[in-house]
């Protein structure tokens, strides 16, 4: 396995890091246990959830994947052998905290001691805002409209002032971002610098093969100021593993028990990108999920690759990822690619 700081700190986490959305919903608590077995057994030390999963959201399984994980900690008696990533869930939900603004000293406080509990540690390594609170482009939204009379939200330097009095509890370490755009992660930035609040180490937003936007304006401040992209949906929700070829729908798989939850993939460009690089696979005898996480893996912004699987086969083919280098004749194929087709699934 390979390892690089999570930015500014003195924690070195895996290049790969577990994802536990589906633990809950799609796995059982037994399976997320063997997942996170393996993964130790891998080398891999960091691991990402959140209050909100299991995945797709609900209140029956709200905070369940977090359980799982507490439940694994106590019976491995291993926390402090992991670094543990999970978020504060942003407005929107009504069964979570009446759905209003999250991100008040009392929406904070009540997230955070909720998930510690579930969790069954006392402090997590990583704490994430899930998603922003004001008005902005995240999931898959576009061309930004600008509301004057938007609901408020919480102000950067309030947010911060709260999130350090919690790291001077010792009850989170360190903070990160998620889903955030170029003036939100350079305003958290320039607030923690001119108040002197603790620092964004990370942003957690999506990067693939299809979905490159993060090279556009979130790249270059992730390597100026040290917060380097948690990548997360690295495979696009399973695209780029192939079986959606030809439009073909697996049973049991994510498309067909959810559909309708990920528009932004459904489309004929996704489809298209898909069938070229899956050409490029084939040319170079890997498989295209390996390709795909290997070029995630590849780039100097990224700090760790967020995966996730629903069977053992998934997850070690994931995590093989690691042993594969594209050389630069590969890349280059693959950039011809975007540059006729970018960003499919944005």
């Amino acid at each position: 396995m390979k390892f690089k700081k999570l930015g500014n700190t003195d924690l070195d986490v895996s290049l790969i890091c577990l994802g536990t959305m589906t633990w809950g919903e799609q796995n059982t608590q037994e399976e997320g246990f063997e997942q996170m077995d393996y993964a130790v057994e891998k080398n891999i030390n960091f691991f990402d959830t959140a209050e909100l999963y299991a995945i797709p959201p609900k209140e029956k399984t709200y905070g369940k994947t977090e359980e799982i994980i507490g439940n694994w900690f106590i019976k491995r008696k291993n926390r402090k052998k992991i670094i543990l990533a999970s978020k504060i869930a942003g407005p929107g939900l009504s069964w979570i905290r009446g759905g209003g603004s999250q991100y008040s000293e009392k929406g904070i406080e009540s997230a955070l001691h909720d998930s510690l509990k579930r969790l069954k540690t006392d402090y997590i390594d990583l704490y994430q805002l899930h998603w922003p609170e004001r008005n902005t482009n995240y999931f898959g939204k576009l061309d930004y409209k600008h509301k004057e009379n938007e609901k408020s939200w919480n102000s950067f330097e309030n947010i911060l002032k709260v999130l350090k009095k919690f790291i001077d509890q010792g009850k989170i370490r360190y903070i990160g971002l998620s889903n955030e755009t170029p003036w939100g992660f350079s305003k958290f930035i320039q607030i923690s610098k001119e108040h002197n609040f603790p620092k964004v180490v990370s942003v957690q937003n999506p990067y693939s093969l299809v979905n490159r936007t993060y090279e556009i304006g979130m790249s270059e401040i992730s390597i100026r100021e040290n917060a380097g992209l948690l990548a997360y949906s690295p495979l696009a929700i399973g695209y780029l593993t192939g079986k959606y070829r030809n439009k073909n729908i697996p049973k049991n798989s994510r498309l067909d028990l959810f559909y309708n939850n990920y528009p932004r993939y459904h489309n004929q460009r996704t489809y298209d990108a898909v069938d070229e690089y899956f050409k490029i696979a084939q040319k170079y005898k890997i498989s295209l999920a390996k390709l795909a996480l290997a070029f995630v893996n590849s780039k100097d912004f990224v700090t760790s690759n967020i995966i996730g699987a629903t069977n053992m086969y998934q997850l070690k083919e994931n995590i093989d990822s690691i042993n594969i280098s594209l050389d630069q004749k590969i890349i280059d194929e693959i950039n011809l690619i975007h540059q006729n087709n970018p960003n499919p699934a944005p």
